[in-house]
């Protein structure tokens, strides 16, 4: 089936048909005609003639750190459901926290196979910069803060900021810290900014033996609330800089028989599902996701259409979770 079959089934040109395939402008009545002729043959176009024809993929590429993580999955979510919505397929590349797999992946997402990137920052380097400064291919960055890029990022100093309230709120005043590095500007450095901005307002320091750097599964979370424990045994509460984590610091509180939140209390980060099945239940943030990959990908559509980019930053929102862990 080729496109003038298709036009002579429906009595309209070449060229309407052509127009109606790549959302061109067609009449009401034309694009019915031509749709009937689709649907009675069964008719798919070819990607790769569209490619060559129109010289456009139809594909946004979505560079991600790991498949295996449920605010990735709900970001994932968002991106797909918002670009399904205007006929656009995503194309995963999946770097397991590999910078340089995230390079090789932006180096071949800028030669053509992809209409524009969504690219979820973590650990970002000079490198990065110095090749999005320049990046030919419309991009949005997502999850970290750029000035270089546009960029959809959470709320994630003040939302640290205010669930350590809550723990101060309850009484607390030996909080330890458990977080990630702070190469990774989000997780690590704007959540321990938020954390440390929360003691300072109640005129609590924080010892170096009341920290812990550590990975970001529950084997780190348990192992790092079994190191700080052992260094500053009347900690009496904890921060968290994921829910992970936490879960992970819980286990451990309870295998040394300590009650939550009777003798320590916990807090994370993330509002993901396993803070609503543990027992206690966590007392958390709720970060939106799925609407963070939703707004990423409107934000790279406004760029394809306008052919500008602004170099916008949208951060966005979030909410306190109240549970049983404080």
């Amino acid at each position: 089936m080729t496109i003038a079959e298709i036009a002579k089934m429906a009595g309209v040109s070449k060229a309407c048909v052509s127009r109606y395939l790549n959302h061109g402008y067609v009449s009401e009545e034309k694009k019915r005609k031509i749709q009937q002729v689709i649907d009675t043959t069964g008719y798919v176009p070819s990607r790769q003639a569209q490619i060559l024809r129109t010289g456009k993929s139809r594909l946004i590429g979505v560079i991600l750190p790991k498949i295996n993580s449920e605010s990735i999955g709900g970001m994932v979510a968002g991106i797909s459901a918002a670009l399904g919505d205007r006929e656009f397929s995503i194309l995963l590349a999946d770097t397991e926290n590999n910078v340089d797999k995230e390079m090789r992946y932006l180096e071949l997402f800028q030669q053509g196979q992809v209409e524009g990137v969504i690219f979820f920052g973590t650990l970002l380097t000079a490198r990065h910069r110095q090749l999005l400064q320049k990046y030919p291919v419309p991009l949005v960055v997502l999850s970290q803060q750029v000035e270089y890029a546009s960029c959809v990022y959470h709320n994630d100093h003040d939302a640290a900021r205010e669930v350590t309230r809550e723990l101060l709120d309850s009484g607390r005043r030996r909080i330890g810290y458990i977080g990630v590095t702070n190469r990774d500007r989000a997780v690590g450095a704007a959540r321990r900014a938020g954390f440390l901005e929360a003691l300072k307002e109640r005129g609590i320091d924080i010892a170096d033996e009341q920290t812990a750097i550590t990975g970001f599964t529950l084997e780190d979370g348990n192992a790092a609330a079994q190191q700080l424990l052992e260094r500053a045994p009347e900690t009496d509460a904890l921060f968290c800089a994921t829910d992970t984590l936490a879960v992970g610091a819980m286990q451990y509180l309870k295998g040394i028989g300590k009650r939550i939140p009777e003798d320590v209390a916990l807090v994370g980060m993330g509002h993901s599902r396993m803070t609503e099945i543990v027992s206690p239940r966590l007392t958390t943030v709720h970060l939106f996701y799925e609407d963070a990959g939703a707004e990423a990908a409107n934000m790279l559509l406004q760029i394809l259409e306008s052919g500008i980019d602004m170099k916008k930053q949208l951060k966005l929102g979030y909410e306190v979770i109240r549970q049983e862990s404080v």
